[in-house]
C-alpha cells in the first residue's frame, strides 16, 4: 500500500484578505481584530470559528495567518494556531521560531488554545501568546478543548512565554456563539 501525501494549505481566499491592507499591526487589539476577522471569514467559507496569526513582536509585521480547517480538510490537527505555526516555520525555514529573525514572535488567537495547540506552543519558539475568548466559552457551546493543567499559564510563563488573556473577549466570544447558533459541526 502506498500512503498518501499530507498537504495542508491555507485557503486561497486568505490571500485576498491582505490585498490593500497593511501587514503591520501595532496594538494587541489590531492583532486580535485580525484573528477574529479571519475566524469570521473562515466560518463564512465552511471552516471552523477560530483564527490566529503570528507577528514579529518588535515590528508588528504579520508573519503567518491561520484558520481552522479541521472539517474542510478532514484533519483533526488543522487548528488555526497549528496552521499559523506551520506556515511561519515554513516561511522562516526552521522548526524553532526563536532561532529565526528577531527571534521574538507572538501567536494571537481568537480563542485560548486547546490541549493540542497548547502543547505545540513551547516547541515552536513563540515568545508570547495572546488569547481572545477563554476555552470555557468554546467548551460551553460544544467544542472539545481537551485536558490542560489548571496552571497552564504559569507553565508557559515558566518557559519564558508571556500570556495575555481576554483581549477583545466579547468579539471573540460572539463568533463562537454565532457558529453554534448556525448548527455547524462541533468537534
Amino acid at each position: 500500500m502506498k500512503y498518501p501525501a499530507i498537504n495542508l494549505e491555507l485557503p486561497a481566499w486568505l490571500n485576498g484578505i491582505f490585498s490593500g491592507r497593511s501587514s503591520h499591526f501595532v496594538s494587541l487589539e489590531q492583532k486580535m481584530g485580525l484573528a477574529i476577522h479571519l475566524a469570521k471569514e473562515n466560518v463564512k467559507r465552511g471552516g471552523g470559528p477560530f483564527g490566529a496569526a503570528i507577528f514579529d513582536m518588535d515590528t508588528g509585521q504579520l508573519l503567518a495567518p491561520g484558520v481552522n480547517l479541521v472539517v474542510p480538510c478532514s484533519c483533526s490537527v488543522a487548528h488555526a494556531e497549528m496552521m499559523a505555526i506551520m506556515i511561519a516555520q515554513k516561511i522562516l525555514g526552521t522548526h524553532d521560531l526563536t532561532s529565526a529573525g528577531s527571534g521574538k514572535y507572538e501567536l494571537v488567537s481568537s480563542s485560548e488554545p486547546c490541549a493540542q495547540c497548547y502543547g505545540a506552543i513551547p516547541w515552536s519558539g513563540l515568545r508570547r501568546l495572546v488569547c481572545g475568548a477563554p476555552a470555557s466559552v468554546a467548551e460551553e457551546i460544544g467544542f472539545d478543548e481537551g485536558p490542560k493543567a489548571d496552571n497552564w499559564v504559569e507553565e508557559l510563563e515558566n518557559r519564558k512565554i508571556q500570556v495575555v488573556q481576554d483581549v477583545m473577549l466579547e468579539e471573540a466570544r460572539a463568533i463562537l456563539i454565532e457558529y453554534k447558533e448556525n448548527n455547524r459541526t462541533m468537534y
